[in-house]
């Protein structure tokens, strides 16, 4: 019963989004994300206790004020998606702006197709949208939502451009497949791992536990690593950042990964620092490895990375 009242719930929301401007879907995203801010006090904590692990010189004030200003943000996130994934393909692709999209093409023509990583920041899931329409389509890694119907209806939103979403189990396998036929796989970089495969890399000078299957793929299938960011636009707009592209891992020491996946996540922390509220804060980034078990959006890689890309595993 709960999980078809959210879907129906859902589905009225983005019905009523449809007759709106981008701009007006933006302002009610506001309202959504500032009452979930003043209703939702267990999230609200471990975001403030977040940002002022992360930014110690700045005042409570501040601090409070960017976490306004996140949740905020991640209504819109929530709205808007519903909102772009209803518009004609054209209509989409006026509402981005791009940066470095030379950059994606000089990747894309080694012919080893493309990583592309990005965290839980800003538009991410627009982004990918939008890239499946400029690009062609991208092999998206995600975790299936607990709720069935809302996942059928997340996926179709995702697929609407020509990507496609790859879900935990196989998933090394088959993001190589991809990769060898030379598309683009996108994943998220920036959920804590709980795994044998998870490595510890600096952000915001803290040990975070971290995927290593990105720097792995990259030094298994020789492909790019190209970091991507959407910002936030007036009028309901994006500017959607591509980075320069990261030649793969040197070899597959323990220490090559690590550094690789550092240098990675730098390039988030340093738009996580220019735009922190664009950032999910209240997501539990940092934790101590005991007794937190969370097996993320990706399996372990040792054994799946032994596999021919080419074998139709």
């Amino acid at each position: 019963m709960r999980h078809h009242l959210e879907y129906l719930t859902v589905r009225l929301v983005a019905l009523a989004m449809r007759l709106l401007t981008p701009s007006q879907v933006r302002g009610v995203g506001t309202l959504l994300g500032l009452a979930f801010y003043h209703a939702d006090r267990q999230h609200r904590q471990v975001a403030l206790q977040n940002l002022a692990a992360a930014f110690p010189h700045r005042s409570g004030r501040e601090r409070r004020a960017i976490c306004r200003r996140m949740f905020a943000h991640f209504g819109h996130v929530l709205v808007e998606l519903l909102k772009v994934g209803s518009l004609p393909p054209a209509r989409l692709l006026e509402l981005v702006e791009w940066e470095g999209t030379d950059r994606v093409v000089l990747a894309y023509s080694h012919g080893r197709g493309v990583l592309f990583c990005t965290g839980h920041f800003g538009f991410w899931e627009q982004l990918a949208l939008a890239h499946g329409l400029k690009f062609g389509s991208m092999a998206v890694l995600a975790r299936a939502l607990d709720n069935p119907l809302l996942n059928r209806l997340l996926e179709r939103t995702r697929c609407r451009t020509g990507n496609t979403v790859i879900y935990r189990q196989g998933a090394m396998r088959q993001a190589m497949r991809q990769l060898a036929g030379g598309k683009g796989v996108g994943m998220l970089i920036d959920q804590h791992m709980h795994s044998a495969d998870a490595i510890y890399v600096d952000f915001f000078e803290r040990p975070a536990s971290t995927t290593s299957a990105l720097a792995r793929l990259a030094l298994r299938t020789g492909a790019p690593v190209v970091p991507l960011f959407a910002l936030p636009l007036p009028g309901g707009r994006y500017r959607i950042i591509y980075e320069h592209p990261m030649e793969p891992p040197r070899d597959d020491s323990p220490e090559a990964i690590r550094e690789f996946t550092q240098r990675c996540t730098d390039v988030l922390e340093m738009y996580v620092r220019r735009h922190p509220e664009l950032w999910l804060w209240m997501h539990r980034r940092w934790r101590d490895g005991g007794g937190d078990h969370v097996g993320g959006m990706f399996p372990p890689v040792s054994a799946e990375l032994g596999a021919d890309p080419n074998s139709g595993l």
